[in-house]
């Protein structure tokens, strides 16, 4: 079925989905700084990146299926680590995990207009990469201004994967999680590969599963605990995987 309905959906993509999803990108970020100013980095960040996440999802559309909400407690902060197979990866995570999420950035992102400043508003994380005590204040004070309920973002593996198998992981999420003593959650986004496949713009509907996995607690650990901490999170995410090894 899919042989035969591709072509024709290429269409509504091009005339229909992609102009739309520009639209809502700009209008929920300009909501988003707006409503900083107004109520709260927290509320904006809420409400209108869910909002805008689905949206999209729904007009793809995306149907998606979630199980273990209840690992990902409102009244605590993580360190969020998930695999990455797909930008369909950024919708699932911002509509379904019930977590006010912050990326760490790289500094030169906050000159692009209007998604910087967006972004800035929004309560995401700039950090000097090659200025690691930069970077740990950075996370640090973002935690302390924006308070409970937050999880930082981190794609491991750095890029997406083409097969949909996990990549090595780098190291940078698990030592911010020793170094902020705030759990690591396991998280696995499966079936947006076949959604939107790495580095294409063939897009076709289709069923993404988001999978939350019990919190690995960081306290008391050091940084000679590190390569522990990846190893159970490497094997955690996998765990919901179709088709890795375990």
């Amino acid at each position: 079925m899919k042989k035969f309905l591709f072509w024709p959906y290429q269409i509504y993509v091009w005339l229909i989905l992609i102009p739309l999803a520009v639209l809502l990108t700009i209008l929920f970020s300009t909501l988003t700084i707006i409503f900083s100013y107004l109520v709260s980095p927290h509320f904006a960040s809420r409400v209108f990146a869910v909002t805008w996440a689905k949206c999209l999802a729904w007009l793809t559309p995306v149907l998606v299926e979630t199980e273990g909400e209840s690992h990902a407690q409102k009244d605590r902060s993580y360190v969020v680590v998930c695999n990455h197979q797909s930008m369909y990866d950024i919708l699932v995570l911002y509509g379904w995990l019930r977590l006010d999420l912050k990326w760490v950035m790289k500094a030169e992102l906050r000159k692009v207009p209007a998604i910087g400043l967006g972004c800035e508003k929004a309560g995401h994380i700039f950090v000097d990469r090659r200025n690691h005590a930069q970077a740990a204040q950075a996370i640090n004070q973002a935690l302390e201004r924006l308070g409970d309920g937050i999880g930082i973002l981190f794609f491991p593996e750095g890029t997406r994967s083409v097969d949909g198998r996990l990549l090595p992981f780098k190291k940078g999420a698990f030592h911010t999680a020793i170094e902020q003593q705030i759990p690591v959650l396991p998280v696995t986004v499966s079936g947006t590969r076949e959604i939107l496949p790495n580095k294409t713009l063939r897009v076709f509907p289709g069923r993404a599963k988001l999978v939350i996995h019990p919190a690995i607690e960081t306290r008391g650990m050091g940084h000679e605990d590190l390569d522990n901490l990846m190893e159970r999170t490497r094997v955690s995410i996998a765990s919901a995987l179709p088709g890795e090894k375990r």
